[in-house]
C-alpha cells in the first residue's frame, strides 16, 4: 500500500496543473473476465451509459466458462467451445480494455495499479476476477507447490497444459491427485477419471472439521458417484510437493506424478492490502446489493450474478438498486462422469442422463448468448 501511495504521489507530482483543467467523465472500472462483468458488458452493447468512461482490466483475451471446463478436461468440449472472446463483447460495448493485471488496489483514493505501473482511477468498481489462487500462500502452506504443481486457476493458463498431461497419460497410467475441497474439486476428480480411465485418481479433499454439518444431498451424491468410479477421497492437508509424491498432513507420501491444484476461495495479495472490509476468510464483505459495505462504490461478485447488471447502471445514475439472489435456493447443474450429471436444488438432488443433456444445453445456451452478440 505504501508503494501505491508513493507511486500516486509521484504522477500526480509530475502532471502539469493544465492537464487537470475540463471537464472529466466519471469512470466505471470493470475488474476482472468473470461472467458477471462480462454480462454488464453485454448489456452496455444495448445499453450505453451516458458521460461514462468505462475500463475493462483483464489479462487474458477470452473468459472460459466454469461451468464447462470439467466438460474440456474429459474432452466432452473442445476449448473454442468453452471460450468467450472478448475483444467482440469490448468492440461493441464501446469501451476502453486494458489487457492487464492488478498489482494493488487502494479504496480510499479509489485507484489501481497495474502490472505495468500504470494507475487507472475509479468512480466505480466492479470486482468479479472469478475463482483466484494466490500461489505465494499456496507455496508458503505447500512447500513444493509452484515447482511440481499444476495449478487450475487461472483457467486459461490450466487449459493450455492440461493437453499435455493428456499425451503422457497416453503413454502409460498416470497417478493424479486433485488436491482441493468442494464441488469443483470433485467435478475435476471425475473429469480427469473420464479423460484418463487407466489412471489412479485421488482426490486430496482436507479433513473433516470437528463438528461439521452433515453433507448436502448434493455433496452426498457426488461422493457416491466418485465412489463408483473407483476416485480415491483422502480427508487430509497436502503439506508439501515433490516430484514424485504429495506429503499429507499425517506423515504420509502418496505417490503421484500430476498433482492438481484445485485450491480456490483464496484471497488475492491486492485485495488484502485494498483497506475494503474482508470476511475472516479473506472475502470482500458486501450486502444485499454486492456492494462493499465499507466503501459502497465497490461492487464485488464471485460467481454470475445477473443483478450485478441492473445495479452497477442503477449505482451509477441514481437509480433503484435490486438485491442479488440467494444462491442456496437455486438449480446447480455439476458435472458427473459420463451421462452422470447431478443437479442440486435446495435438499433435493437427481442424477442421470436427462440430467446430462439439460447441463449440456444449458452450457451451451449460455456461451452462445455472448458469442452472438460478438459477430
Amino acid at each position: 500500500m505504501n508503494a501505491l501511495a508513493a507511486h500516486l504521489k509521484n504522477h500526480v507530482d509530475s502532471v502539469p496543473h493544465h492537464d487537470a483543467r475540463g471537464y472529466q467523465p466519471r469512470q466505471l472500472v470493470l475488474l476482472g473476465g468473470g461472467m458477471a462483468n462480462l454480462q454488464v458488458l453485454s448489456n452496455l452493447a444495448a445499453h450505453p451509459l451516458a458521460e461514462m468512461r468505462i475500463i475493462l482490466v483483464a489479462p487474458h483475451p477470452r473468459s472460459i466458462y466454469p461451468g464447462m471446463l470439467p466438460g474440456f478436461v474429459a474432452g466432452h468440449y473442445a476449448l473454442d467451445e468453452c471460450a468467450i472472446p472478448l475483444e467482440p463483447l469490448v468492440r461493441r460495448a464501446g469501451i476502453r480494455w486494458l489487457q492487464r493485471n492488478v498489482k494493488a488496489l487502494d479504496a480510499a483514493t479509489q485507484t489501481l495499479l497495474l502490472d505495468d505501473g500504470s494507475t487507472q482511477h475509479y468512480d466505480w468498481l466492479s470486482v468479479n476476477t472469478g475463482p483466484v489462487q494466490n500461489r505465494e500462500q499456496i507455496e508458503r502452506d505447500m512447500p513444493g507447490a509452484r515447482e511440481h504443481g499444476l495449478f487450475v486457476h487461472p483457467m486459461e493458463t490450466f487449459a493450455a497444459l492440461w493437453p499435455r498431461v493428456c499425451e503422457l497419460g497416453e503413454t502409460r497410467a498416470l497417478r493424479i491427485a486433485v488436491i482441493g475441497a468442494g464441488t469443483a474439486a470433485m467435478e475435476l476428480a471425475m473429469a480427469v477419471r473420464q479423460r484418463l480411465p487407466n489412471s489412479a485418481v485421488t482426490l486430496v479433499a482436507g479433513p473433516l472439521a470437528d463438528g461439521a454439518s452433515t453433507p448436502s444431498p448434493l455433496q452426498q451424491r457426488l461422493s457416491t458417484t466418485m465412489k463408483a468410479q473407483r476416485i480415491t477421497v483422502l480427508h487430509d492437508t497436502a503439506v508439501g510437493l515433490k516430484a514424485d509424491e504429495v506429503q499429507l498432513g499425517c506423515g504420509a507420501r502418496l505417490a503421484c506424478d500430476v498433482p492438481l491444484l484445485a485450491i480456490e476461495g483464496q484471497t488475492p495479495a491486492w485485495q488484502a492490502q485494498s483497506a475494503l472490509a474482508l470476511s475472516p476468510q479473506g472475502q470482500i464483505v458486501t450486502d444485499h446489493y454486492q456492494r462493499s459495505t465499507s466503501h459502497p462504490q465497490v461492487f464485488a461478485v464471485t460467481d454470475n450474478s445477473m443483478a450485478l447488471a441492473r445495479n452497477l447502471p442503477a449505482a451509477t445514475t441514481g437509480g433503484t438498486l435490486h438485491a442479488s439472489r440467494n444462491e442456496a435456493n437455486a438449480l446447480h447443474l455439476l458435472f458427473g462422469g459420463a451421462q452422470q450429471a447431478v443437479a442440486g436444488w435446495g435438499t433435493y438432488s437427481a442424477q442421470g442422463r436427462p440430467i446430462s443433456w439439460l447441463k449440456e444445453w444449458a452450457d451451451r445456451r449460455f456461451v452462445a448468448r455472448y458469442l452472438q452478440n460478438t459477430p
